[in-house]
This record gives C-alpha cells, structure tokens and sequence, in this order.
C-alpha cells in the first residue's frame, strides 16, 4: 500500500508539474519544442497559428511571447520532445502498476475445475487449489518442498526505460548513431561521416566527447549567468541604500520645514503646507524612478532565471541525443548574459533638504534643497587657553539637547558650548584622581546622554555635567609579552553597544553598556591615530593615517571594502570619520597643507560620492546634531555645517 501512495503521489505531481500542455491543459500529444524551449502539443500550436494567421512564417510563444520562425515543412518541421515522450510512457507504466496492486487471479494447474490456486510449489513450479495442494504432496510425498503463497509471487515490476539507449540515423536506418559533426551541429552515423562529412572543414566528434564539451559550454555560460546575478545584486544593493538614505532625508526635511512653521505660524501655514507636499512629491517622484529602474532591473534577472531554469531542467531530463539535437537553441538561450545590464541610479537623488529664510512672508517661506551642498554655519573657539579657547580640538560629540562637548588632548580637558557656540563649562581635570584625564584621545555619547572618552588603557564615564562616573579596561587580561593596549578611536551605536580601538593590540573591541564584552576583531590597519565609527548597517569604519585607507568591515571580522582615500588620484591622509543615520561616510582628509583641508563623502560601500567641504585649518573627527548639522573638530575651533 506504501508503493501505491507513491506513485499515485509521484505521478499526480509529474502529471501536473511536466507533462500537461499549458494551453489545453492536457497531456502532451507530439509534443514541439519553441526557440525558448517551451513545449506544446503539435495541435495546439496548429489551432493557435490558425486563430492568429495561417500565413504566417512565425509562431508567438504565448507564455513568454518570445518569437520562433515556422520551419518550410510547417509546424511539424518543430524539433519534437522526446524526453516528454519518454516521460509520459514512464508515468503510464507506473498509473500501470497503481492500477495492478492486486495480482491476477491464479488458476489451480491440479483439476480441470478451475479454482483459484492459493499455494505454489516452488520446486515444481506449479500452481494448486488447497485440495490438489494436498494430492500432490501425498502422492510426491513432497513435505519438504517448499510451499508459498501464490497470491502475490507474481507480480514483477517492469524494467526502468533506459534513457541512453541507442538510436539510429535518419537517412540510413540501419545505423546507429555514433558521431556529432559540431560544423553542421547534426548527430551522423557512420556512412553520414564518410559520405556527408569527411571534408576537412567539418569538425567530427564521438558522441561522448561532444557532450562532454556541450556540458562544458553550458556550465561557462552559467558561470557568467551567476557573474551577472552578482553584479545585480550589488547594484540592488545601492539602490535599496538609495531609497533609505532618501527617506531618511525627506524625512528630515519635512521636520525642518515644521520646526519653521512653527516659529512662524501664524504667517507660513499655507507655504508650509505647499513645501509638504512639494516635498513629498519630489520623494514620491524619486521614489518611484528608483523602484522603475530597479523593477527593471529585477525583471531582467527573472527573465534570465526563467530561461536558466528551463536549461538546467533540459539539462538535467534529456538524454544526449535530444540534448545534442537543441544544442544551438540553447546556446542561443545562454546569450543573453551578454546583454544583461543593469541600470544604477543617481546617489545624488537621494538627497533632499529644507533651507528657510529669516524674513518670511506668505510666499516666502524658504527653499526646497533639491542638490546636497554645505557651508559653515557657526564657528567658534580658537588657540589659547582660555574658556572656550583649543590647543588640540582632536574630538567632538553632540549631547540630545544639541549641546556641544569638545575634548582639547593637548590640555587634558573637556568643554561643553551651547548649539550656537557659547561656553558653558569644563571638566576632566578636577574631582576624583580616576575622574583626571591623562591620555585622551577619542570619545562618544551613548543614547542617554553619557560621555565615553577612551584615556590611554581605560574608557572613562562622564555624565552631562562632565561629572566622572566610572570606567572600565577593555583588555582586562594582559598576556604576558603582549603588547600593553592603548586605545584610540570610540563610538557607540542606536543600542548602545561600543567599539572601542586598541592601536597597540590592533583590536577592535565591541562592548555593551557595563563594559562587558561582546566580540574582539583583529586587523593589522588599526594605527595610533584610528578613528572609528560604527554604521547603521552594523559594520565597523575606521581610518589609517599612514597608509592612506579608510576600512570597512562587519562585527564579525570579515572585511567589506578597504579603499585608499585620494583627490584626482593624488593619495590624501584620512583623520576623522563618522557615519550617518543612513549609513553613509564622512571622513576629513589632510591634503598637504593647513587651511587647504577637506571633509569627503563616501556611500556605504565605499564608492566616494564628492566633497562636502574646502579649505578647513585642520579637521579631525565630526558628528551630526539632532538637527542634521555637522560639527567638525578643526584643530583650534569647531566649525558648523549646515545643508544649503
């Protein structure tokens, strides 16, 4: 009963799944095979060509409405399918077998009654009725012959079709097939060859060797398929990025634009509402140039995998003659790797923003931004000592309410300045002895406002106030020879979990909240002056200094990009780096001189999109505000972008 279930089983799902016509929805009948190597019954297709135009010279696939050109003997000219053929006489065998479960009725060989035999003697090889059974044994006194049930020693399931059997030529019948001429692409027999085609310009093989390099063919064109499939999923890739950031952007402006409705409410609530809606147009009509362009794309890719689905199925069901038969229409299917391209879209039009004006009238309310462009906003601080004066401005962070805490290295210090630049206060070198800074370099602010500033072993804790709270070793366990850690670039992600850089150990630790571990990645480009950011994609950034790099890699370990940092192709040293809500890359570069400085933008896989901005003293490492605003530590004041 088990062997009944399955094939009943296996030939309802071959029924269904292979061997129906899509168009009459029945089984195959002379089934033809198309350029595009769908199959049909020959009838079906004469009866489509009939409704359409008996004269013409092409038939139209109505799956996929890929063209084939009539042959001159008509429709049955078509290559037929023979291993449909086979597969259809394959499940009637077995629909066969389901239907003779039971074994045929056995008559008795001992009486001229006819009874049913229910017993057989193996070592006569006969067949008895329980009353004959018992005649025979007493007169053959054959107690010891074997005796086993009749019912059932009958039934012998019938021999698998073999699908490399030979087959003979066409033209001379009593010949077997033996060679492939790749010149004419025709299987020959052996007269075919001495006759047809022993000119030196045909190229003749045994029918296993041109199968063997047929084989060879496909999987090199599907290698170039998988090549294809890659480039399409990097450009996917981009795209989906594209389509974050540019929410992310729109998003923001429609904040900003609400934030200025609401100074000036009573003025602007019309071209505010009017702003809104432009807005969203503009993210709308982006939107959906970015989801045509990548339909587009996802359709090539289907279109592609539906043709090397039905190679890979021919592939794998043919037999070699068939195979070798659709040899050039496969091929010809495997092409279209070559015109695979996949259109990318513009970085640029990801991007949208809102300026507004000082002095608004009802139609004035400000600008839609539809280009990214900054220029300096506020800038305070400069050389000296004083409150609010910088030796070495090297970092910087923005607490929730858009204050501004900078950290002088030089002098050992931390200073809190209001969003618009005024001093507020200091701390670092006052309270408990752990509370002193020593050696700082890098630090961060946590989603709660706590400050974590990494001082030479140690990242210390500081609270809004810059009142010390603790601090904690990310390399508690010093190994004997090892180098003593010295750690260097900070930053914390959306859920709190810390990366911390050890330049001596040319580590990466990545820590929760209470300083315990959570994963340590190594990486030789970790140097003295690494600074670090941690991307929305949960990957780790960070910049070398002397080999000229910015590295990417995940919180694994593995490496996602590592490009050098370069002007027209002159190599520029990277300092700072910080990545936005988006994912995408700032980083301040050193291009040789003071005052000639810059901040560059990269996306988040590294390609480099422009510049941000010029002629900075010396910039070192940059945050966002809550607003959108970038901070940049330059040296011996801070410096405020905003988006034009």
């Amino acid at each position: 009963m088990a062997e009944a279930a399955l094939h009943t089983e296996t030939t309802c799902k071959i029924r269904h799944v292979h061997i129906e016509c899509p168009i009459c929805l029945s089984r195959f009948t002379d089934p033809k095979i198309l350029d595009c190597l769908h199959s049909f019954c020959l009838k079906c297709l004469q009866e489509l060509i009939d409704k359409q135009n008996p004269k013409t010279d092409i038939i139209i696939c109505p799956m996929c409405k890929k063209e084939t050109s009539i042959p001159d003997g008509g429709l049955s000219g078509l290559l037929s399918c023979f291993f449909l053929s086979s597969l259809i006489d394959d499940v009637i065998n077995l629909e066969g077998q389901k239907e003779d479960i039971n074994p045929p009725v056995l008559a008795c060989e001992g009486c001229d009654e006819g009874l049913e035999a229910v017993s057989r003697c193996v070592d006569c090889d006969a067949n008895y009725c329980k009353t004959c059974l018992e005649n025979h044994a007493r007169l053959k006194a054959i107690s010891h012959h074997q005796i086993v049930n009749a019912v059932g020693s009958s039934h012998v399931r019938p021999k698998d079709k073999d699908k490399t059997e030979t087959q003979t030529c066409r033209k001379h019948t009593d010949q077997e097939l033996c060679f492939y001429c790749d010149t004419c692409e025709l299987l020959v027999c052996l007269k075919c060859a001495v006759f047809d085609h022993r000119a030196s310009n045909h190229n003749l093989s045994e029918i296993n060797d041109s199968i063997r390099s047929y084989r060879l063919a496909v999987d090199e064109a599907l290698q170039k398929f998988d090549e294809c499939r890659k480039q399409f999923q990097k450009v996917d890739d981009s795209i989906k990025h594209s389509q974050r950031r540019l929410q992310l952007m729109v998003d923001q402006a429609l904040r900003d634009i609400v934030a200025k409705e609401e100074e000036e409410i009573t003025k602007i609530r019309n071209a505010s509402r009017h702003f809104q809606e432009r807005v969203t147009q503009i993210g709308q009509e982006r939107g959906k140039g970015f989801e045509s362009i990548q339909s587009s794309n996802h359709d090539k890719i289907s279109r592609a995998e539906q043709i090397v689905a039905s190679v890979n199925d021919l592939m794998q069901h043919a037999d070699n003659f068939e195979l070798l038969d659709l040899k050039p229409k496969v091929m010809h299917n495997l092409d279209f790797h070559k015109e695979l391209q996949f259109q990318t879209v513009q970085h640029s039009k990801s991007f949208i923003g809102f300026k507004g004006h000082n002095i608004v009238t009802d139609a004035d309310l400000g600008e839609i931004l539809e280009e990214e462009k900054w220029e300096v906003k506020t800038e305070f601080g400069k050389e000296g000592e004083g409150e609010g004066e910088f030796k070495f401005a090297r970092d910087l962070a923005c607490f929730s309410n858009g204050d501004i805490v900078v950290i002088d290295s030089t002098r050992c210090l931390l200073s809190t300045f209001t969003s618009k630049g005024s001093y507020k206060s200091t701390g670092g070198q006052s309270g408990t002895e752990d509370g002193k800074l020593i050696q700082p370099f890098g630090f961060t602010v946590t989603s709660d406002d706590l400050l974590l500033v990494t001082d030479g072993q140690d990242v210390k804790v500081y609270d809004r106030e810059l009142r010390y709270i603790r601090q904690f070793r990310p390399t508690q366990n010093q190994v004997e020879g090892q180098a003593k850690s010295l750690l260097r670039g900070i930053s914390v992600d959306n859920k709190d979990r810390i990366a911390v850089a050890d330049c001596k150990r040319k580590v990466i630790s990545l820590h929760n909240m209470d300083g315990s571990i959570i994963s340590t990645i190594h990486h030789d480009d970790i140097s003295s002056d690494c600074f670090l950011s941690i991307s929305s994609k949960e990957r780790l950034v960070f910049t070398h200094f002397g080999k000229m790099n910015l590295v990417c890699v995940d919180f694994i370990g593995n490496e996602v990009f590592n490009i050098s940092t370069s002007i027209d192709g002159k190599p520029v040293t990277p300092y700072g780096v910080f990545c936005d809500d988006a994912g995408d890359i700032y980083v301040s570069v050193y291009c040789g001189g003071w005052g000639i400085n810059e901040i560059h933008h990269y996306d988040a896989s590294g390609e480099h999109i422009g510049c941000v901005a010029r002629g900075l003293y010396a910039p070192l490492d940059m945050t966002f505000t809550p607003t959108g605003d970038l901070i940049v530590a330059d040296r011996h004041s801070v410096k405020v972008l905003h988006r034009l």
